[in-house]
This record gives C-alpha cells, sequence and structure tokens, in this order.
C-alpha cells in the first residue's frame, strides 16, 4: 500500500530497464490505441509489424493513456485473448466503487479461455516510454455532496479515463464545457489526477460544442495573424503582359467546374473536346494555388501547420486566407485564374495517347453542381458546346471507372448526410442521405486520372523526394468481421488480394435486401488500412501501391486550395516542367518526410495527422447536428443490423446514414433478455433471433438522463420483443410527442449545408 491506500495497478518500469529490454527482445514499444467501444481494451502499433499487439483488462493497461508511446511484454500463448463483442463506455453517473463493480463484471463475461483460433498475439503494459497527454474538453460528473472539491471530470473523447480534479468552482462549472489537464497517475488510483484549465461554454451551445470539437481534434481555427496576411496578393489583382507570356492561354475552350452546392472554393475545372483525327482532348485544371504562396514565408508556414481544409456541418475552417480559398485562387466563372493543366489526348475508348501538363491561364464557362451538370448531360434538347463536353467527359469517365474496376480497384460504402438549417437560426431542420450523380463519378474519375499521372511524373524526376500517397494492404485479420458476415449469409469474400475482394463483393448480393451489398461495402470500409503520405526515397517502390484504387502510384495534386499535400505536388510538378524555381527543402527527402511521417501526437506540422483528424471532426460535426435535429423529435426509422456485440446491436439508419447502438442489458440488470450466441454471432430472445443484416425498426430520440452530456437514443420498436420493444412512436401520447409535430413541418427557409 502506498500511504495506507490500497495499490491497484502494477509500477511502471524505468526507462533504462525498459531499452536494455527492447534491446533483449523481451519488451516491444509502439503507441497505444485505446478501443472506441470498450476503454478496457486496446491494441499496440508496434513498429515494423504488420499486426497490432492486442490489451485486455484494467491491469494490462496498468494506467495508459490512448496515445501513450508504451512498453509492453508479451503474455504467454495460453493467456491471448480477442475483443470480447462487448461495447463498454464509462458510465458518467456512477461512482469509483460503482465503476470497479461494473469492470470486475465485464473481466468476468470475457474471464473465459479464448478459443486457440480465435486468440490474437495479447501483451501487458509494463511501462511508458513517453506520455502525448494533452488539454481534454469534457464535463463535471454531477455530485450529490455540493460541498466536495475533489471531481470526476469526464472527456469528451471517450478513450481518455475520468479524471479527477479539485475545485471549488463544481456548482458554477456543473453546466459549463471545461477543458482539464493530467498532471499524473499514481498506482493507487482508479483514475489520473488532473486540473482545471479554463471554462469554453454552456453545454449545449452550439458555439460551444463547435470548438469543443476543433479543440478535440486539434483543429488550428484562430484567425490568420497579420504576418500571415501581409503576404496576400495586393487588389485589385490583374493579370499582367509577363503572366501572359509564362502560361499557356486556354480561356478559348469550354471549361467548367462540377461541385457540391454552395462551393466556393473551386479547385478543379474540366474541359473535353473532339479532335480532328477523332480523338479527344480532355483538360483536368487545377487552382494555381503556389502561385501566390511562395516557400518559406508565413502565409506557406501557416498553410503548412493547417495542413488542410475543415469541413464542418455548418462552417468551414480554412488551410487559406479567404481572399485565396474562394477568390484569386477559386475556378469561379467568368473570370481569369491561373491554373495547373493536366492535358491528355485520348482515343473514343479512353486510350491515353499522349500526357501533357502547363501552367495555364483559364476563363471557366459555368459553375455548375452536380445536379446541374446531370441536367445538362440528360437533356436531349441541349446541343451547346458546354454540354457536348461534359457528354463527352462522361463517356469517356465510364470507360477508365470499368477499367479500374477490372482492375481490382474497390467500389466500397460510406454514409454521407446533407443537413438542411434555418436560414435564420441556423438549426438543422432537415437532412438526407447525399445523393450520388453520374457526374460526382464523372469529376471523380478524372481527379484520380490527374494524380496518376502527376504521381507518375514527378516520381520519374525527382525519384528520392516525391510526396506520393500510398495505401497499405490490410492484414489477413483485419476481415474477420466481414468474412464472418458474409458467411452468415451463404456468400465467400476471397481476401487474399484487391481483385478478389472486389469481384466477391459484386456477387454478394441478396434479391430481398437491396441493402445488403451496401452495407457489406460499407463493413469492407471499416476493414480498410489509413492512407498515408510518405517520401518516394523512404520506401521502396513494391511498397507505393494504393490498395484501393489498384494504382502502383498516386499523390495528391488535385485540391491545392483545401490541401497543403497537393501544393509540394505542385511545386514538384512545377520544377519538373520548368515552370518554377527549385529551393532546398523542396527537394529534401528527410525534411519532407519529417513534415509527412506523425512519430508523436505533439508532432503538429504534419499532413497524416492533420489530414486523419480533419475526417474525425467532420464527423463529430454530423454527429453534433444529428443530436440537434433529434433534440425534440422521437420517431421511427428503418434500419439494418451492422454488428452484432455480446450486449449490443448496432444499427445503420438507412435513411439518415446513421448508426446507433441498442444495449440489450444495462449495469442494474444482472440477466439479460437476450442469449448472445458467439459461434452464429446472433442474439436471441424467446422466439426473436437477431442477425447480422436483419432489418429492424427503431425510436430515435435523445436521451435526456444526463442533461450535461445528451446522447442519440435508439431502442427496438420491431421486431417485438415482450418486456424489451417500445410501441411506435405514433402510440405516443400528445404531449410526449408535441414539441415532434411542431417541427415535423419545417419552416420554408432553409438551405444546404
Amino acid at each position: 500500500a502506498i500511504g495506507g491506500e490500497k495499490i491497484m495497478f502494477s509500477e511502471h518500469l524505468g526507462l533504462a530497464e525498459i531499452q536494455k529490454g527492447i534491446r533483449a527482445g523481451r519488451y516491444l514499444q509502439g503507441t497505444i490505441l485505446i478501443s472506441r467501444e470498450n476503454y478496457l481494451e486496446a491494441n499496440v502499433s508496434v513498429r515494423d509489424q504488420e499486426r497490432m499487439i492486442f490489451v485486455q483488462g484494467l491491469q494490462n493497461l496498468n494506467r495508459a493513456v490512448n496515445d501513450d508511446v508504451v512498453a509492453i511484454e508479451m503474455l504467454p500463448e495460453s493467456e491471448w485473448s480477442c475483443p470480447s463483442s462487448l461495447v463498454l463506455a464509462e458510465d458518467e453517473s456512477m461512482d469509483e466503487e460503482d465503476e470497479m463493480n461494473r469492470i470486475n463484471d465485464s473481466e468476468a463475461l470475457v474471464s473465459n479461455k479464448v478459443p486457440k483460433e480465435l486468440r490474437q498475439p495479447t501483451a501487458r503494459v509494463v511501462g511508458i516510454i513517453k506520455r502525448n497527454w494533452r488539454q481534454y474538453c469534457g464535463i463535471l460528473q454531477p455530485s450529490i455532496i455540493k460541498e466536495r472539491t475533489r471531481h470526476l471530470f469526464i472527456p469528451a473523447e471517450k478513450r481518455i479515463p475520468k479524471i479527477r480534479i479539485e475545485t471549488r468552482q463544481a456548482e458554477t462549472l456543473s453546466s459549463k464545457r471545461i477543458i482539464v489537464a493530467i498532471d499524473c497517475w499514481p498506482r493507487n488510483s482508479r483514475y489520473p489526477l488532473g486540473h482545471f484549465v479554463r471554462c469554453l461554454g454552456e453545454v449545449g451551445d452550439k458555439d460551444t460544442e463547435n470548438e469543443v470539437l476543433l479543440l478535440e481534434h486539434d483543429v488550428p481555427h484562430s484567425n490568420f495573424s497579420e504576418a500571415v496576411l501581409s503576404f496576400l496578393p495586393k487588389m485589385p489583382w490583374t493579370i499582367t503582359e509577363d503572366d501572359l507570356k509564362r502560361r499557356r492561354d486556354l480561356r478559348h475552350l469550354n471549361i467548367c467546374s462540377v461541385d457540391p452546392p454552395g462551393c466556393t472554393d473551386i479547385d478543379d475545372a474540366l474541359h473535353c473536346r473532339l479532335l480532328d483525327n477523332g480523338n479527344y482532348e480532355v483538360g483536368v485544371h487545377i487552382a494555381d494555388v503556389s502561385h501566390f504562396i511562395r516557400p518559406g514565408n508565413a502565409l506557406d508556414q501557416e498553410a503548412a501547420n493547417r495542413g488542410t481544409t475543415v469541413y464542418l456541418t455548418d462552417r468551414r475552417i480554412d488551410m487559406v486566407p479567404d481572399l485565396l480559398s474562394s477568390n484569386l485562387c477559386s475556378l469561379r466563372s467568368a473570370v481569369n485564374r491561373f491554373a495547373f493543366s493536366v492535358l491528355w489526348e485520348m482515343t473514343p475508348e479512353a486510350e491515353i495517347v499522349n500526357c501533357e501538363f502547363t501552367k495555364s491561364i483559364i476563363d471557366s464557362k459555368a459553375s455548375l453542381t452536380y445536379a446541374e451538370a446531370q441536367m445538362k448531360i440528360d437533356d436531349p434538347n441541349a446541343t451547346d458546346d458546354l454540354t457536348q463536353s461534359l457528354r463527352g467527359l462522361n463517356r469517356l469517365a465510364k470507360i477508365l471507372k470499368k477499367k479500374r474496376i477490372d482492375n481490382g480497384a474497390l467500389s466500397l460504402a460510406s454514409t454521407e448526410v446533407r443537413f438542411f438549417v434555418d436560414s435564420e437560426t441556423n438549426d438543422p431542420i432537415d437532412v438526407q442521405v447525399k445523393e450520388l450523380r453520374e457526374t460526382n463519378s464523372m469529376v471523380e474519375e478524372f481527379m484520380l486520372l490527374a494524380n496518376i499521372a502527376v504521381a507518375e511524373k514527378i516520381q520519374q524526376d525527382f525519384p528520392d523526394c516525391a510526396l506520393l500517397r500510398r495505401h497499405p494492404p490490410p492484414p489477413k485479420s483485419n476481415f474477420d468481421p466481414l468474412i464472418k458476415a458474409a458467411t452468415s449469409k451463404g456468400f465467400q469474400i476471397d481476401v487474399t488480394c484487391g481483385k478478389g475482394l472486389a469481384d466477391s463483393l459484386d456477387k454478394a448480393v441478396v434479391a430481398d435486401n437491396p441493402y445488403f451489398n451496401t452495407m457489406l461495402r460499407i463493413m469492407t470500409t471499416r476493414c480498410m488500412m489509413q492512407a498515408v503520405y510518405f517520401c518516394s526515397g523512404m520506401l521502396q517502390p513494391a511498397d507505393y501501391m494504393h490498395y484501393g484504387l489498384a494504382t502502383p502510384i498516386y499523390t495528391h495534386f488535385t485540391s491545392p486550395i483545401r490541401r497543403y499535400s497537393d501544393i509540394i505536388a505542385h511545386r514538384l510538378l512545377a520544377v519538373s516542367i520548368g515552370a518554377d524555381a527549385s529551393y532546398s527543402d523542396l527537394l529534401d527527402k528527410t525534411k519532407i518526410q519529417v513534415m509527412l511521417v506523425l512519430t508523436e501526437r505533439a508532432c503538429a506540422n504534419n499532413l497524416n495527422f492533420r489530414h486523419k483528424m480533419a475526417q474525425y471532426a467532420g464527423r463529430a460535426s454530423v454527429n453534433l447536428h444529428t443530436h440537434l435535429f433529434f433534440k425534440n423529435r422521437i420517431q421511427d426509422e428503418e434500419g439494418h443490423i451492422l454488428f452484432v456485440r455480446k450486449n449490443a446491436i448496432q444499427v445503420l439508419i438507412t435513411k439518415y446514414g446513421l448508426e446507433g447502438t441498442i444495449f440489450l442489458t444495462s449495469d442494474s440488470q444482472k440477466t439479460s433478455t437476450f442469449v448472445y450466441n458467439e459461434e452464429t454471432d446472433t442474439q436471441t430472445a424467446g422466439d426473436v433471433t437477431l442477425h447480422v443484416f436483419d432489418p429492424v425498426i427503431v425510436q430515435l430520440s435523445i436521451d435526456r438522463s444526463n442533461v450535461q452530456h445528451m446522447k442519440l437514443s435508439l431502442k427496438l420498436v420491431k421486431p417485438v420483443v415482450p418486456g424489451f420493444s417500445v410501441p411506435p412512436a405514433s402510440s405516443l401520447t400528445p404531449a410526449t410527442c408535441e414539441s415532434s409535430s411542431q417541427m415535423q413541418k419545417p419552416p420554408q427557409k432553409r438551405k444546404k449545408v
């Protein structure tokens, strides 16, 4: 015991002993990643090892916090385990004793020896090499004793444990979002100890919640400094005679852009025209951002630090100032703009005859939405040059896509939603799954083609320092949940190669469940590894492969307004064709790699890290607006079971593209209505059995049991399980549904975001 208090955790080894053990092969070093579904489970990413090492249980985690660099010791193979199928989150209302009882109960559920064929390499944490703690946003856990000064803080990030702090402001802070920092985690404490940093604002306030998600995902979002703004072009900006001499004038071409509604940062535009020899000239024209952002100045450094534009549901956090992103760089229609163009001559069968790169001046003839471009293509009465250009692009894109798919490229699925917001309050009043048209695919095909062409060019001319993007093939074990789910419906999934996987997915069709194939592709998406940027000189060419696109080489070139990686690719290409001068850092593979590779969370100037955090922030924003949308609603919707867990089912709501969890037991229940069959991956209650992919009716509402941390609640309506299912929303009393009925007819003033 320490000072009379019970010791809960093993002592961490010292750094000298850890280093000695790593050299001897007794310990391994890696970054710990706590599960988002079960805070008592984690994986450790060990360098040069394809498969992650599994860690399970409070004692084996041994005070490691998500993102820490840890030393682990492998357990004997007889003690190896696997993820438990339990969905487990720290309960906001539990005190320490209740929490420990819950942990003991959950660990007892998984204490039985795991069958040998399911075991994964499993370890325990023996030491901390580097703490990667940061400041955390969250709320105080409500306390019955108002005079208490010791309180538990509940982080917004589910993978971070509760933090014990001391404060006399608890009553004032009870309805606030606050920031807390960790100081230490003693062996005799269930939770780390920390301190209050500052208050952000009221819980539930949209501006406060937006601030939380930006801070939690480390998104730089302060106003651009005067030093940065000083490097912007002076207005009014004009094209000079010298500019005309240095660029190819393409203003006579029928170029247009095709983007989502409301897009102002237009990176790309396209054209297609028939040549005298029967072939086509196709052009992809990309905003020439690198002309305005010169290497090394304050504007360049700020763009490099931000790394990417972040798109939230109701706002955009720009990588570069608005004068560039929405004006001078944006390829808007009816204005002269600088572009970096990729021009191909193609046969009618989309075979490339030649490819050319040039700095250019363009004058876009139209800024179209995907829907507007589709209407032009489909209108039999439209015969103007711009429409003919779009039809040519669309026809060639279909051929290019078929070639990619035949080559083994994957067509995966994810759920994206669009919110309609009140034009005065900016609150969400309707939500729909985004509709994809042929024109979405048309633009995508030519962006892919341009990115591949640029990757080949810069790697050819700069084999040691080209900035490329790779997508590693997933370890076979990643596909286990997918294979198990498909097998339950009688389908075999070939995961030996991308082509085999793509063909298997194409064949997996259930006639009476048209959504089955989409769900299978969503599950496949989750088996994938993260695509990453890298420097060509750091890897062998065999490792350049982009698994998802089935291409041996790839980069990002087509979105320089919103991605700094593309600016680097532009600079390399400009030097390659003699359109710009080089500079020392551009051709230094070590400096490029330092910018790209995330070695620690503290490495802020990192494109892979920024790219990943931007994706997470976007998802968190959708989640926030989903909560706002359902705040005053109770409604039933059709869903499909995506995963069956030991204590829950995870459901995809088809209409909204949302996912939620229905817990089949609670902490107050020692027995469940349902019985889980791990072999068949089913939950059974009476004569009702729930399988993966089964259709269900669920009731959506906001769980207000904790006003400080409202959650989207899913309850089972159908199939009817006596004592568990809830009645349909239509049968609820008028008082219960009053707010919901008022919200069913949204105001006429609305806008898409």
